[in-house]
């Protein structure tokens, strides 16, 4: 088994080599074949298309991996279930349950399926009862946090119709979702509305514009419409102040955040624990230690006591500064003295990642050790801190392999899963160099990747823009006798190629795997459509998405969702 990385491992060892995309056409010219490609998937379920003529464009469209995770719910049965019951009372003319109906919208929410949600709400309205203000509201806010704006502001428009007044927790998940969104214009105007009708922002609309402020126009820009707010009679709070201490930050303007930080008493705020923290992690990134230790000294209880983000801030500075001696003191003094806060990966992994750069495997063991016996589960973050042992300048992967290989026996779990888990955290972190050279000693030492192992390897090889070696994964896979690449393996490189805005070479490898006799999965067909929606070719996207609809090849939760995020016009 270890003989068949071979050929991976030296791609892996040479990624320039490898690097897929750089030898792509720049022109895009066969774009025709999507349109082929198209036809194929539908072939595959026995579904004729009709050709079209339009050509791809190449949009800068931002690419949201998330969405192709369908992740269906056990309870999912449940749940159509009393919708269905829900819409046969209202067709009846009977009025629903109101506890009920609300449940039933929170349970749809939490299973990702906002556009039944919106549904319920309907069905309540247009039976005559009056949908929880609450839950109105979660379901705003639910459809902001995923993108969904234009809808969130379509459904307030017709509750407020019907005669359900929105409040400013409301109005504020919207300001948040434009924001989110890059649209501080739009959300500007948005206010400026609310206003005309009557509802005054609040702290939290602020902090919400002043966050978008300082992301898309800098830092200054952001003070600038504090003042406006200000002027205007708005009332920000301490946490508006705290925001434009973090742009200050996130620029690197350490001086002039200590500035604002300073006047805020004069502004009528006292500091707490979150502007400490702030200020302390520019002090510390910068070196400028005495300092810190000044503003430390200040943290001396009520509302600026140190928290344990206070305490990772300082292991994390000072690991990344070469002082790891001194950031294990501040471990170990996390869990003495007054605060006694329970010590987590997260504080050990820094330390353990630093060690690790500087090839220092005694201590990295000693480390280890300690935080085993502090009964503190190592982490994702640990295995990727333990694979910088991997690197080429430090070329200790045997090291790393019996590192890993002693944390399995020491928390007594079966090695193939730990070593399944290993293998995929660190190909999610975008270390899949180290992934494959520990995977090579762990095959030497009868691991054998099954098709989930193989599966983060073809995507973390995708996501560092090894094509090249994602391709070879499945052709060993092919030739191999222990593992044949299965429709989760070919699901994987279709999407890496998806992602990059390459359709027609996602429908090649879907053609393979159709001739492989692999049968599509609705994941498949799923990834595929948004593929296409993704390079802005919408009309072809609905139309491939109503045949496979259909065909009943993509069910109704995954259509629903595909429709609500690009805004699909669907028949029925």
């Amino acid at each position: 088994m270890a003989a068949l990385l071979n050929p991976i491992l030296s791609m892996a060892a040479n990624p320039s080599q490898v690097g897929f995309v750089s030898h792509l056409p720049t022109g895009f010219p066969n774009f025709s074949s999507v349109n082929k490609g198209a036809g194929k998937v539908l072939a595959s379920t026995q579904i004729t298309l009709s050709p079209k003529d339009s050509a791809f464009t190449i949009t800068g469209s931002s690419w949201k991996p998330d969405s192709f995770s369908d992740d269906p719910r056990s309870d999912e049965p449940r749940l159509n279930n009393h919708f269905s019951h829900l819409q046969g009372l209202v067709t009846k003319g009977q009025k629903p349950n109101a506890t009920h109906s609300t449940q039933l919208l929170y349970d749809l929410c939490k299973a990702n399926r906002l556009k039944k949600a919106i549904r319920v709400i309907e069905l309540m309205v247009s039976s005559g009862v009056i949908p929880d203000a609450s839950a109105y509201t979660y379901l705003v806010n639910q459809l902001c946090k995923r993108g969904n704006v234009g809808y969130a502001m379509q459904l307030v428009e017709k509750m407020e119709d019907h005669g359900f007044p929105s409040n400013t927790v409301t109005y504020n998940a919207l300001v948040r979702g434009l924001c989110m969104l890059g649209s501080l214009n739009q959300s500007l105007q948005f206010v400026e509305r609310l206003m005309e009708k009557g509802l005054a922002p609040n702290a939290f609309t602020y902090s919400f514009l002043l966050e978008a402020a300082y992301k898309e126009r800098g830092t200054d820009e952001a003070v600038k419409l504090l003042d406006e707010i200000i002027e205007r009679g708005g009332e920000p709070n301490l946490v508006s102040y705290n925001v434009l201490l973090t742009g200050f930050c996130k620029e690197g303007r350490t001086d002039d955040a200590l500035k604002m930080f300073r006047e805020l008493p004069e502004k009528g705020f006292k500091p707490n624990v979150v502007s400490y923290n702030i200020c302390l992690r520019c002090l510390c990134c910068d070196g400028r230690w005495e300092e810190a230790n000044a503003l430390l000294a200040e943290m001396d209880g009520g509302d600026r006591t140190p928290s344990v983000v206070t305490y990772n801030i300082l292991i994390n500075s000072l690991a990344f500064h070469g002082r790891t001696e001194q950031a294990l003191e501040v471990l170990n003094e996390m869990s003495k003295g007054n605060h006694q806060f329970r010590v987590t990966a997260t504080s050990y992994n820094p330390v353990i990642a630093r060690l690790c750069k500087e090839g220092k495997v005694d201590l990295v063991v000693k480390c280890l050790d300690d935080m085993i016996y502090r009964r503190c589960k190592p982490n994702e973050g640990t295995y990727n801190a333990i694979g910088a042992l991997c690197e080429h300048n430090n070329n200790k992967v045997q090291e790393a392999f019996y590192i890993i290989q002693s944390l399995s026996n020491k928390q007594r779990c079966c090695t193939h899963d730990f070593y399944k888990s290993v293998i995929t955290s660190l190909c999610r972190k975008g270390n899949t160099f180290a992934a494959f050279q520990l995977l090579y000693e762990m095959t030497r030492c009868g691991f054998d990747p099954d098709s989930h192992t193989y599966s983060a390897l073809i995507r973390g090889l995708c996501n560092e823009g090894m094509f090249d070696g994602a391709m070879e994964v499945l052709s060993i896979m092919e030739e191999s006798e222990y593992c044949k690449p299965t429709v989760d393996n070919f699901n994987a490189m279709i999407l890496g190629f998806c992602k990059i805005r390459r359709t027609d070479l996602a429908l090649e490898v879907f053609e393979m795997m159709v001739e492989r006799k692999r049968m599509p999965s609705e994941t498949t067909y799923v990834i595929i459509v948004e593929g296409i929606a993704h390079e802005n070719e919408l009309e072809l996207a609905k139309e491939v998405l109503e045949e496979l609809r259909s065909r009943k090849v993509v069910g109704q939760n995954a259509v629903d969702r595909i429709v609500m995020q690009f805004s699909l016009d669907l028949n029925g």
